[in-house]
């Protein structure tokens, strides 16, 4: 099998739903033997998120987040399930939970009392509003508290959502990411228990991801406001509809601000110094976007994209998931393939389906696997 940078650590997911699975699904992309407990009976919520469903009757959702990954059925109400699971914690390198606060305390598998006993131990918890909140987090409800669908959609329209359940997205990745500097310190040498406990809250990252819109705010005081698909920092930079489809323009500098005009055949804005500069085209937004939706009206998306990338200006056309997916590796049953040095070692598993192999062998089933 071949070595990835993580193989050999052992990775308990007590997760369900997106960010913890898809935070254990990384970990396991780049190596790590993981060990997913489901309920028994129906499994992971996501199993019954459907259609569409597959061969097997295995949901879509289900699929995207779960691949690398062996799953045990465990009924935290049971001794002997409960036995089981603090078994394989103990020798864990790292666990990875989603439970509303107290619950596995109630259960005797708390994370202070394990991080305490076992020092080779990194817990990461991932929360809806973090540690001390009750509240069930979901992403629809997340992207409306933090922020984001009040600067998402038509400046005039109501709010919306972004198309994916990003906030949980950007949660999981940042479980990977504190997950993996832990490990990397603990390379260095002894780290405390409370050094090793991570949390990690949906409305924390999703604040935070609103990078320079938040910042905007911070500087002004005044509020964020909807743009569409237009910037609110850069000009121009959103889309414009072309003779048969829309197309993304992004100009980020401005010398490419200068090569755009020359291959849109714009002379006069191109010399126009009052928009020589990002924030000339910001004051003079109006003017200059009916200008150019205009002149992208008068050719087809494939011609102005052909002059656009011939003159190193970024430009894109809008394409549906199924084009997207066209030049992209991936797979009805493992989803779209991992970067490097990420690999697919096991496809997303049937509930249970190697609950015999762990209950009699433990960790050491993954060292008799042929992946």
């Amino acid at each position: 099998m071949r070595q990835n940078s993580l193989t050999g650590v052992k990775v308990l997911d007590l997760t369900r739903v997106l960010a913890g699975p898809l935070c254990t699904m990384l970990l396991g992309d780049f190596g790590a033997d993981v060990i997913k407990i489901e309920r028994p009976g129906s499994g992971d919520d996501t199993r019954g998120w459907g259609p569409p469903f597959d061969s097997r009757g295995e949901s879509a959702y289900f699929l995207s987040i779960n691949r690398n990954k062996w799953s045990v059925a465990a009924d935290l109400d049971r001794a002997d399930d409960l036995a089981l699971i603090a078994r394989l914690a103990a020798t864990a390198d790292v666990v990875v939970e989603n439970f509303r606060p107290g619950t596995l305390e109630k259960h005797g598998i708390g994370a202070t009392a394990l991080l305490d006993r076992h020092p080779q131990l990194v817990w990461a918890t991932i929360t809806g509003f973090g540690e001390q909140s009750p509240r069930v987090g979901y992403d629809f409800v997340v992207q409306a508290e933090q922020g984001w669908m009040a600067i998402t959609g038509d400046p005039g329209g109501p709010p919306s959502k972004v198309g994916v359940a990003l906030a949980d997205i950007i949660a999981g990745k940042d479980a990977a990411i504190a997950i993996l500097a832990t490990i990397a310190a603990q390379g260095r040498g002894a780290v405390s228990a409370a050094a090793r406990r991570i949390t990690i809250s949906l409305a924390h990252s999703a604040v935070a991801a609103l990078v320079n819109v938040a910042q905007n705010v911070l500087v002004t005081g005044a509020d964020a406001l909807r743009w569409g698909n237009a910037h609110p920092n850069l000009v121009p930079y959103q889309l414009f509809e072309t003779a048969d489809r829309p197309v993304a323009l992004a100009v980020g500098t401005d010398s490419q601000w200068r090569a755009c005009m020359v291959a849109l055949e714009l002379h006069d804005l191109a010399n126009d110094q009052s928009l020589a500069t990002n924030a000339g085209r910001v004051t003079h937004r109006e003017r200059l976007v009916s200008r150019l939706a205009v002149q992208f009206r008068e050719r087809p998306a494939a011609e102005w994209i052909l002059r656009l990338n011939a003159a190193s200006v970024p430009v894109g056309l809008v394409r549906s998931v199924r084009e997207a997916l066209a030049d992209t590796p991936a797979s009805a049953l493992t989803g779209v393939a991992p970067a490097l040095p990420g690999t697919i070692r096991y496809p997303p598993p049937l509930l249970n389906e190697h609950g015999p192999a762990i209950r009699s062998q433990g960790w050491e089933a993954f060292g008799k696997s042929s992946g």
